[in-house]
């Protein structure tokens, strides 16, 4: 595993907030523990979160009942509320934890900030109010056995607790214009993407109809990764809960091959927050490779950012010691930044380890890329609610 190190959390700070003194707060969940908010829990939540310097897509509601709904896991959020000595209770919130409790056939009892996301973690007015929340979420941990609660903060925010140096981040802000986009890949990386839109002529089409196909190609990839694919109905709930904030890519063969409206080679899930595009789920045919299909499905989307007035490209995380995803970012311009994690462990517990680099899992993942698709995308969508990515 990893090296870990003590890191100390900077002040937290949110640009658009007035950060409160030191004072009392309470800690207490913001919607029905499990089940659906109202919408004023909803946008309450959002507020903060948008507001927030640190905050994420993965903080946000809409991540919570996308993963609630499919994946039937219980949401526990925990808000911390203003308690200020002279004004009274005021219910302002000044920070938040969003959490899953997961009882994992593999790992055990966990409460998760946030699974299948790369962000997540406490989001606060200042550190004091990070400790509050933290300690909140060590008392549900306590009362329903859990073994540990893993943050996946970008930046560290519980000053006792090592940071998990097992991923970095990758973020990059592009040019002014879409035109101006390809060439501001490195050389190789534009000549990929120049090939396959010049060369091979490959076609990109856009719209949510093609979400069906896109994660047909996901659940290709995934296998051939020997990794666990979630389920459609994570996307389709991820699709609903973010109107106006998504789109879905695909790559095609031209028209012209004589395939139906061109066989498709790639496609892709991006969501959009605040000034961020995210490019999150990517699946390619073993052909893409070739034609350098995925590279011409970032370039479109981050074209497309540019052009919508995006300022930021967020490629997300990689495992360091996952080479081909981590160089294929670097091929691409992008520089990694660590990722400070940090994971809290129950006393006399053991840390379970779910990441696809454990030892254990390697027979595995090598008999599941041998498996039938049908198997792998019926079993992988079961198996991954136990895994919380």
């Amino acid at each position: 595993m990893p090296s870990s190190a003590i890191i100390t959390p900077r002040p937290f700070a949110s640009p658009r907030q007035t950060p409160c003194e030191p004072t009392r707060v309470i800690v207490k969940p913001i919607g029905e523990t499990g089940l659906p908010g109202s919408p004023a829990d909803a946008s309450r939540w959002d507020d903060y979160v948008r507001n927030h310097e640190d905050g994420t897509l993965f903080h946000t509601w809409a991540w919570r009942e996308a993963v609630r709904e499919a994946f039937r896991h219980e949401a526990v959020y925990l808000a911390a509320f203003d308690d200020d000595r002279q004004a009274g209770f005021t219910g302002r919130i000044v920070g938040l934890l969003p959490l899953f409790y997961i009882n994992s056939g593999f790992g055990g009892r966990m409460l998760v900030s946030v699974p299948y996301g790369v962000g997540g973690g406490i989001i606060a007015n200042d550190n004091a109010i990070a400790a509050a929340l933290f300690d909140a979420a060590k008392r549900v941990a306590a009362e329903r056995k859990c073994v540990t609660i893993d943050l996946r903060s970008e930046r560290a925010s519980v000053a006792t607790l090592p940071v998990v140096e097992r991923y970095s981040g990758f973020r990059k802000t592009p040019p002014d214009r879409p035109e101006e986009v390809l060439g501001w890949l490195p050389r190789k990386a534009r000549a990929a993407a120049r090939n396959a839109r010049n060369k091979y002529r490959l076609e990109i089409v856009v719209g949510d109809e093609h979400l069906r196909e896109v994660w047909r190609l996901y659940t290709i990839s995934m296998r051939r990764l020997g990794s666990l694919a979630y389920p459609y109905r994570f996307f389709e709930r991820l699709l609903a809960h973010t109107p106006g904030a998504h789109w879905v890519s695909l790559v095609r063969w031209p028209s012209e091959t004589g395939l139906p409206g061109g066989r498709a080679v790639a496609g892709l899930v991006t969501f959009s927050f605040r000034d961020s595009v995210i490019p999150y789920f990517i699946g390619t045919t073993p052909q893409a490779k070739a034609c350098s299909a995925a590279n011409l499905i970032y370039l479109a989307a981050m074209e497309r950012g540019v052009a919508e007035g995006f300022r930021v490209f967020d490629f997300g995380r990689s495992r360091v010691d996952n080479a081909g995803s981590f160089n294929f970012k670097r091929f691409n311009g992008f520089v990694p930044r660590p990722l400070e994690y940090q994971v809290y462990v129950a006393p006399g517990a053991k840390q379970p380890n779910l990441t696809p680099s454990n030892p254990k899992f390697q027979l595995a993942r090598a008999l599941w890329r041998h498996l039938p698709m049908g198997v792998t995308r019926v079993v992988g969508g079961r198996l991954a609610r136990h895994i919380p990515g």
